[in-house]
């Protein structure tokens, strides 16, 4: 008699188990889906706020590298005594000070496109050096037509990270 109480218990028992344990993988998998949807959703809702912000630190650093050129830079800071070396360090303070300017942009960018920043502010910096010890130049002025002429036989180092730049905001918009 016992025997089949337990069976009829079994019976009952069985499918009550067997359907709690579907329906507990289903509402599982049904959980994952819903969390991993609103996890997409969240990064979407991210990316729309960022977007902007990332596209206004590649806009500011593509001011920079303009404001550094250097054919554009000696245009625009002109010598107070036609001193050389006053002239040349003054341009590289302006450098400098545009740079320390834009400084909290790399969060926003690239470390790779940073470092293209970076060299192209190194290397302008470089070319006002080493026309700046030319023995050829020794005023203010002979130094701006000395930098122009250097830019005019090869490219700005900031024309370099221009393109370099460019490329980049089109392949994340």
């Amino acid at each position: 008699m016992e025997l089949s109480k337990f069976m009829e218990l079994l019976s009952y028992t069985i499918p009550s188990v067997v359907t709690g344990a579907v329906a507990y993988y289903f509402f599982l998998a049904h959980t994952k889906n819903e969390e991993r949807k609103l996890r997409l959703s969240l990064l979407r809702e991210n990316q729309k706020k960022s977007l902007p912000i990332r596209l206004q630190a590649y806009e500011r650093m593509a001011l920079f590298l303009e404001r550094i050129n250097p054919s554009k830079l000696v245009l625009r800071i002109t010598s107070v005594n036609n001193d050389i070396n006053a002239y040349s360090q003054s341009l590289i303070n302006t450098i400098e000070q545009e740079f320390e300017h834009n400084l909290a942009q790399q969060i926003y960018i690239s470390d790779k496109c940073w470092s293209v920043i970076m060299s192209a502010k190194n290397a302008t910096i470089l070319i006002i050096q080493k026309t700046a010890e030319e023995e050829t130049v020794t005023t203010a002025q002979e130094l701006r037509e000395a930098i122009i002429k250097r830019i005019l036989n090869s490219s700005a180092p900031s024309t370099t990270a221009l393109a370099f730049i460019k490329d980049e905001v089109r392949n994340f918009i």
